[in-house]
């Protein structure tokens, strides 16, 4: 059985100086363990004998004390967690331990196809018409003749090649005209 020692110098109040209040806190003759080999996190309650989560200060039926304080349940809980990386998802409050959410794949096409909404498809295209852009803004900056005509036909050029692209191209792919739809029907 594996226990983890709560040292009870840690849950005392640091800081402590010689104004203040409250009085030297008495500390325990025996160090307080916890059992961490137990992966339960909740117990039959000594009082009511309902089960109860196992680490708050009190057992949420009858409110019999589990542990002195709550610093004490505290620590306890986080030596018990520390004792095993699984139960890192526990609260002290939980019952069982937490199972972990089943991860949903969502199909966006079929989901919009079903409610009739219309994606187009990823292109790179739109990058390049703004990269032409770019290139026919600079344009209309007032440089040398040259300059200005080099980077106009640049622009113009990377423009032209990102419209036939993603009208043509893609558009064509994505669409099929009424000819090649009709030679598919007769092929099955």
């Amino acid at each position: 059985m594996a226990f983890a020692g709560v040292n009870d110098n840690a849950l005392a109040h640091a800081g402590t100086t010689s104004g203040d209040t409250i009085g030297p806190v008495a500390q325990a003759t025996k160090p307080r363990f916890v059992d961490t080999s137990n992966p339960a996190l909740a117990v039959d309650c000594p009082r009511c004998g309902l089960l109860t989560p196992r680490f708050l200060p009190y057992c949420k039926n009858c409110s019999f004390a589990l542990w002195p304080s709550r610093a004490y349940a505290g620590a306890a809980f986080h030596a018990w967690q520390a004792a095993d990386p699984g139960r890192a998802a526990a609260r002290p409050y939980d019952i069982e331990m937490p199972v972990p959410p089943a991860t949903q794949v969502v199909d966006y096409e079929e989901r919009a196809h079903r409610l009739g909404i219309h994606i187009f498809p990823s292109s790179n295209y739109p990058f390049v018409i703004c990269v032409g852009f770019l290139f026919l803004g600079l344009a209309a900056i007032p440089l040398p003749g040259v300059a200005r005509l080099a980077l106009f036909v640049v622009g113009l050029v990377i423009f032209l090649i990102g419209v036939v692209g993603w009208v043509v191209l893609e558009d064509v792919a994505m669409y099929p005209t009424e000819d090649e739809m009709s030679h598919e029907e007769r092929g099955h």
